[in-house]
């Protein structure tokens, strides 16, 4: 006679929930080029700390990318993910750009910081409110990266341009300051505006390209190393600029500017998404 019961030390064990590592290795890496910044922008090394930030960008592209070809998705790395870009594109450009020249103007420049930081908050909380329903070809407002790119990059060329002696493209400190002070603004307001920044998430890597195309990457590499400062942040400006164009565009062309593919349940958020 068969006996179906089994002894307590052979019943089936429930499974321990974990972490998975290798995403969220790239995510604390990311959150420690944030956190570098931060110091090095105290210890007075801003070119350091602008290198810290553009770091921090590469990894964090990189983790959520790394998740889905692992198939190691979770609603932690998510969390962490989130947390880890309030610190690098947050708090840290921010506070570089305070340390640098913002706190020349007192509470003005206090006041920039704090604009900045607090709408990357802003920016974050709302893309993974609307995770679900934005169309994922196009950023609802400038990506919390690019706007930190925007600050800090202006303050890594300004500070190779400062290496070569002089007055910096002949312009006089104080007027570099207030120009700091209104990239800080820019870039902060422009992450919470329905602008629509293109994703590029549906560019498929796997995917078979022209030859054509690994010579433009290779041209690309090229001419960033022509002078990187002046390169990226002038590709940046580009791409800061480029979802008010969209915007513009679609307006006088008629066309639907809202990236939001389905409509929001939440009756406070409809109203923004028109």
């Amino acid at each position: 006679m068969h006996d179906d019961t089994l002894p307590d030390d052979a019943a089936p064990r429930k499974r321990r929930k974990g972490i998975y590592i290798l995403p969220n290795l790239f995510t604390l890496a990311a959150l420690f080029g944030g956190f570098y910044s931060v110091v090095m922008a105290m210890n007075g090394r801003f070119d350091l700390a602008a290198l810290g930030v553009f770091a921090a960008m590469i990894l964090d592209s990189l983790d959520g990318r790394v998740a889905r070809l692992t198939n190691t998705q979770s609603a932690f790395g998510e969390q962490m993910d989130s947390l880890s870009d309030m610190v690098s594109f947050g708090a840290a450009p921010a506070l570089i750009a305070y340390e640098w020249s913002l706190k020349g103007l007192g509470r003005w420049g206090w006041i920039a910081a704090f604009v900045y930081c607090a709408c990357a908050a802003l920016r974050l909380a709302r893309f993974n409110v609307n995770t679900g329903v934005v169309d994922k070809r196009w950023f609802q407002g400038l990506p919390s990266p690019a706007a930190a790119a925007l600050v800090a990059g202006f303050v890594w060329l300004m500070t190779e341009w400062g290496k070569r002696g002089g007055e910096v493209l002949y312009l006089s400190w104080h007027q570099i300051t207030w120009i700091t002070f209104g990239f800080t603004l820019y870039a902060g307001l422009t992450m919470v505006t329905n602008a629509p920044f293109y994703s590029f998430k549906d560019v498929q890597v796997k995917k078979s390209v022209p030859f054509a195309v690994i010579v433009l990457i290779a041209l690309a590499i090229a001419v960033i190393n022509i002078h990187p400062p002046t390169v990226l942040f002038g590709v940046f400006v580009a791409y800061g600029l480029s979802g008010y164009v969209v915007y513009i565009w679609r307006k006088a062309k008629g066309q639907h500017v809202s990236v939001i593919s389905i409509s929001t349940e939440e009756p406070d958020e409809r109203g923004l998404h028109k």
